[in-house]
């Protein structure tokens, strides 16, 4: 028979309505440990709002408008009972439940059908992501149709936000390792290891179903399994880097391109974005050269993707992202847009994990493999004016400022710490993801130009609004950007259009001031929209209480107004 999916659905909204971390991963931990070994990994990856394996490169390809129209026809609402019940609700799959739950057509259907399993669902969201080409529209609508129209409200709730990416149950991977610890009697930081191994914490918890310990305890790194990137805090100056580093720094140029992650095995080269998907085929000459340089046998490397033009400098991200998103005439591109290779870090060699050596290690090791591939400029110094000089050089070279990397730091996937700062000339642009916008006025009133703009809320999941700007964008980043926030539409009212929180854009701000007018209390002074980054994913967004933290720090060096303790609700 196999489980229940109400059960997974249910324990989600269980999550989602309790802000306890002990109880969230108790009751995750109960649930997992009640499953057959073929269901933990289905689950466990449901729980955190994933369709499919982290490591999946296929993808539901499913967007608002077919998931509505499906809803639609199910429960015979309208566009206005969805618009009613997202404005009630402020979430889309409360919304869905509301509506299912006020079908009567829905009630008397269930009555004939058989419950939904895990796996059911499961396997349908693989029919769902293997639908492609001509008329794939189509067969996805009837996969869907099939699976709602034999779902509760309570599991159509949880599907749809799985679906579109939006579970916000505050319950994160973090949490889902402590889980599988407590389920299988195994180690918090063995799974944490492990997690970071193989970069999905839901295959963790199938073995550890399986094989307990012992399996958990033998993982290791995959090639062509891309794996979480380690992260970066900020720094005000290169002086708090060095101090925060006990004196001495490796500062290293902080390009304006994309990061990759570089997977060789023997000649064959695969390539992920920082967002794990895999991009090899959109960046040819760079799998040429590391299939010609790369003195390894199996190697995963780190490293930066700038897009340069005639004189080998930097050209704006902009034109990188064209690159990063072609699939066709790719050849065209290569000539249009050169790319450049910088190598920064070596995570595994030759079956041996990199990840607990010291920095500089890594970087001499590195050194020593690389080829004719360069490696990012470095400058290893205990004095602040060298560092300095270091940042102007880089700036002036058309980069973006300084990664400060600690010498003795280990590489800690997934983890934003100190062992790495990013240090800037000027105030740091916040990654801020847009959750709304209206339209323009003038000769904009056809465009959506006017952009609400949200930190994620690292407790809750949940995008809380700073601000709100029409500044950055060209006309035709304006026109692009419309097309793509109505196919993410979820909501429509009086020219404002609610949108499922993914386009995440970089964002210039002279200052963060307190303000009522938002829910965090705070908001950004002259936002301007500086890129779209589509090499991000809404996850990596800035943080409101990263943003409560450079608004504390604004009155280090100003008087400070009424404190900012509580959150205007």
């Amino acid at each position: 028979m196999g489980t229940d999916f109400k059960a997974l659905a249910e324990l989600c909204e269980k999550l989602e309505a309790s802000s306890k971390r002990t109880l969230m991963a108790n009751s995750v931990a109960t649930f997992l440990k009640r499953l057959t070994a073929d269901e933990v990994g289905a689950a466990t990856s449901m729980i955190l709002g994933r369709a499919l394996p982290k490591w999946e490169d296929r993808t539901l390809e499913v967007s608002w408008a077919t998931l509505s129209s499906v809803i639609k026809r199910l429960t015979n609402a309208n566009r206005k009972d969805l618009a009613d019940a997202f404005s009630r609700t402020g979430d889309i799959g409360a919304a869905t439940k509301l509506v299912f739950e006020a079908s009567r057509i829905r009630r008397q259907t269930m009555l004939v059908e058989s419950p939904l399993t895990v796996l059911e669902v499961r396997r349908t969201f693989e029919d769902i992501a293997e639908t492609t080409g001509y008329g794939s529209r189509e067969r996805k609508e009837r996969l869907l149709e099939a699976l709602l129209g034999r779902a509760t409200p309570v599991e159509v709730k949880c599907m749809v936000k799985i679906m579109i990416s939006e579970m916000r149950t505050g319950f994160h991977e973090g949490l889902m390792e402590l889980s599988v610890s407590k389920a299988f009697n195994i180690p918090h930081e063995v799974v944490r290891k492990a997690g970071m191994l193989v970069g999905d914490v839901a295959e963790v918890a199938a073995i550890a179903k399986v094989n307990g310990r012992g399996g958990v305890s033998k993982l290791h790194f995959r090639i062509f399994r891309p794996i979480k990137l380690m992260l970066a805090q900020r720094a005000q100056n290169v002086n708090e880097a060095l101090k925060e580093h006990s004196g001495k720094s490796a500062f290293e140029h902080k390009l304006d391109g994309a990061r990759i992650q570089i997977h060789k095995s023997g000649d064959e080269v695969r390539i992920y974005s920082r967002r794990l998907t895999d991009v090899t085929e959109s960046l040819p000459e760079i799998k040429q050269q590391v299939q010609e340089e790369v003195e390894a046998r199996k190697i995963i490397l780190e490293g930066e993707v700038i897009a340069v033009g005639e004189d080998d400098c930097p050209l704006p991200f902009q034109h990188l992202m064209r690159r990063f998103r072609r699939i066709r005439h790719v050849k065209k591109m290569v000539a249009r847009i050169p790319v450049k290779l910088y190598l920064f870090d070596l995570i595994y060699l030759n079956d041996q994990s990199m990840t607990d050596n010291p920095y500089v290690k890594r970087r001499k090791k590195l050194e020593k493999i690389a080829g004719g591939i360069p490696l990012t400029k470095q400058l290893i110094t205990e004095k602040r004016l060298e560092a300095e000089e270091f940042l102007k050089e880089a700036i002036g070279e058309g980069h973006e400022g300084l990664m400060a990397k600690r010498l003795d730091g280990a590489y800690t996937p997934g983890v934003r710490g100190k062992h790495w700062l990013k240090v800037k000339e000027v105030l740091e642009p916040l990654d801020l993801v847009i959750v709304a916008a209206e339209y323009g006025y003038g000769r904009r009133h056809n465009w959506l130009s006017d952009y609400y703009l949200a930190a994620r809320d690292a407790e809750s999941g949940e995008f809380v609004i700073v601000g709100k700007t029409f500044k950055g964008l060209t006309d035709k980043e304006i026109i692009r950007m419309t097309e793509r926030l109505k196919a993410l539409a979820v909501n429509e009212e009086r020219g404002k259009v609610t949108v499922n929180p993914c386009v995440v854009v970089e964002v210039a701000y002279n200052e963060i001031q307190k303000s009522s007018k938002y829910k965090g209390g705070m908001a950004l002074r002259f936002a301007r929209i500086i890129k779209i980054r589509d090499d991000k994913s809404a996850e990596e967004a800035d943080t409101i209480q990263g943003v409560e933290g450079i608004y504390e720090e604004q009155f280090k060096r100003k008087a400070k107004p009424i404190s900012l303790s509580n959150h205007v609700s």
